[in-house]
């Protein structure tokens, strides 16, 4: 993909080369192209060191993604960049030859990779966070997915729902994490306001999970609110 492009900019650069070309025409040319090399450079970089093996690299990919994201610099393989974070680890395993220890385990890096990919709005997105949520075991990353998959907003077929509401429970059972039934809560809410409702039975009863369950007030609280407003909604649904 990226020779393909360098070529094409290329090709570009030669043709321009051969052509006449003065004033005002010739400057918008001019930035066209570099904006052309720029973005493709960008996009190189971003993607190279995503896959490096150093820590520090990693990071400056993400922030390299973030001032693209910013910057409206949005594209498909700088989308495949941040999934290859968010996913490392779960997909992609590097080990030391002498004690086995994981090297590339840096679960801040795909907290933030999972928080970018909110802001690539597309099947495939919801598909990795998707993956991300069922691989993950850091709650910080599922947080982050669940965040993620909340900004979305999608959810054909209540999978992304299910998904959520299916980690409520898991967490529930072995150690109640406040942030995480927060952000559970959150991405519900923000599921049903896009969807126009909230239908899925498993999301529900994580709810009520959430708001019965050992966590600390203010998050039972925004259980019971989201439930109280489900419940109004559903109820002026009914009356139409």
């Amino acid at each position: 993909m990226k020779s393909v492009a360098y070529a094409g900019a290329l090709g570009l650069a030669a043709f321009l080369a051969l052509v006449p070309q003065s004033g005002a025409w010739a400057q918008t040319q001019k930035t066209v192209e570099e904006s052309f090399l720029q973005e493709s450079i960008e996009t190189m970089v971003i993607k190279e060191q995503s896959q490096s093996e150093n820590k520090d690299m990693k990071l400056v990919a993400l922030q390299y993604a973030q001032q693209a994201v910013d910057a409206g610099r949005k594209n498909e393989d700088i989308r495949k960049a941040l999934e290859y974070l968010a996913l490392e680890t779960s997909t992609v395993v590097i080990r030391s030859a002498g004690t086995g220890r994981v090297l590339n385990d840096f679960p801040d890096i795909r907290a933030k990779a999972c928080d970018l990919l909110a802001n690539f709005p597309s099947p495939d997105t919801k598909d990795a966070l998707i993956k991300v949520t069922l691989a993950e075991r850091e709650p910080m990353v599922l947080s982050a997915s669940i965040r993620a998959l909340g900004k979305l907003g999608m959810n054909d077929d209540d999978q992304v729902t299910q998904v959520i509401a299916f980690i409520v429970n898991r967490f529930d059972v072995l150690y109640p994490d406040n942030s995480l039934a927060f952000e559970a809560l959150v991405a519900f809410e923000r599921l049903s306001t896009v969807n126009k409702g909230l239908r899925d039975p498993a999301a529900i009863k994580a709810i009520m999970k959430i708001a019965g369950g050992n966590y600390i007030a203010p998050v039972k609280q925004r259980a019971n609110e989201l439930l109280d407003k489900l419940r109004k909604s559903a109820a002026a649904a009914a009356t139409k």
